[in-house]
C-alpha cells in the first residue's frame, strides 16, 4: 500500500520539512508545484488522503481525529529534521490536530501554518452544511468555490470516481468537534484571503486563541484558492518565519 506522503523533489540537505495537508476533494499532487518553488532549506513533503489518487482502493478515514493520528504515526519513522505543518481548508483543521498530537508525544513541529479556514474551534453553521445533499448541490457548491477539480466534475465519468471521497472529505470537516485542550505552543501563522466566500481574514483571527506562542495574519487578494497565483509570496513567508531565508 503506498504510504502517507510524497515527495516530489527530495531535499535531503534542506534544514526543515514542511507537511503540507490538502483540501476537501485534494491530493497530494496539489502541492507538486510547491516542491521546486519552496526556499532551498525546505522539502516539501505532501499527505496523500486515503481514497483517492493513487490510494484509491483505501478506505476513507472516519474521522478527523483518526486522519491526524494516522499522519503523526507515519511520521515517527522519518529521519530527524524539524518538521513544520502547512494545511489548506480542511487541510488546516487536519494539521492542527495532527500538531496537537505531535506535541502531546513530546515531538512538536516547529509551527503551524493554516490557510482559508476557520479555526478549528469555530465550526461551519447548518446552513453551510452540504456533505448530505443531493449530487448536484454539492458540484454547485465545489463549482463556486473554484479549485483544480472543476473540471473534473463536468465529466459524468470522473464525477463518479471522485464525487465519493469528495463528499467523504465535507463529512470529515462538517461533522468534526473540537476537543478542549491545552493549546499548542508554537507560532500560528493564518494565510486568507480577501474574497474567500468561506472564510474572511477577520475570523481567522481566531486561530491566536489557539496557541500560547506567536500568532500572525498574512492576507491575499483572491478567492479560497488563492494560494495557486499566489504560491511565491506564500512560500516566501514560511521560509522567512521557518528562519531558512531572510
Amino acid at each position: 500500500m503506498p504510504g502517507w506522503f510524497r515527495c516530489f523533489d527530495a531535499r535531503p540537505s534542506a534544514a526543515v520539512r514542511l507537511l503540507c495537508f490538502p483540501h476537501a476533494g485534494g491530493s497530494a499532487a496539489f502541492y507538486r508545484p510547491w516542491a521546486r518553488a519552496a526556499p532551498p532549506g525546505i522539502e516539501v513533503h505532501a499527505v496523500q488522503y486515503p481514497g483517492r489518487a493513487d490510494r484509491l482502493g483505501d478506505p476513507l478515514a472516519d474521522d478527523i481525529g483518526s486522519l491526524a493520528r494516522a499522519v503523526a504515526d507515519a511520521l515517527t519513522p522519518l529521519p530527524g529534521r524539524p518538521v513544520a505543518l502547512f494545511g489548506h481548508s480542511m487541510g488546516a483543521t487536519v494539521a492542527y490536530e495532527t500538531a496537537r498530537l505531535l506535541t502531546a508525544r513530546g515531538h512538536p513541529p516547529m509551527q503551524l501554518f493554516v490557510s482559508a479556514s476557520r479555526a478549528a474551534h469555530d465550526r461551519p453553521g447548518d446552513d453551510e452544511i452540504i456533505h448530505d445533499k443531493d449530487d448536484e448541490t454539492l458540484v454547485g457548491a465545489l463549482n463556486r468555490l473554484g479549485g483544480t477539480d472543476v473540471e473534473i466534475l463536468a465529466d459524468p465519468q470522473l464525477r463518479e470516481l471522485v464525487l465519493p471521497y469528495i463528499r467523504g472529505d465535507f463529512r470529515l470537516v462538517e461533522t468534526y468537534e473540537h476537543e478542549h485542550g491545552p493549546p499548542l505552543d508554537r507560532p500560528i501563522t493564518a494565510f486568507a484571503a480577501d474574497d474567500d466566500p468561506i472564510v474572511k481574514p477577520a475570523e481567522m483571527k481566531r486561530w491566536a486563541e489557539l496557541t500560547t506562542a506567536e500568532f500572525a495574519l498574512d492576507a491575499h487578494p483572491g478567492d479560497h484558492f488563492y494560494l495557486l497565483p499566489r504560491s511565491g509570496p506564500i512560500l516566501t513567508t514560511v521560509g522567512e518565519r521557518l528562519g531558512v531565508i531572510g
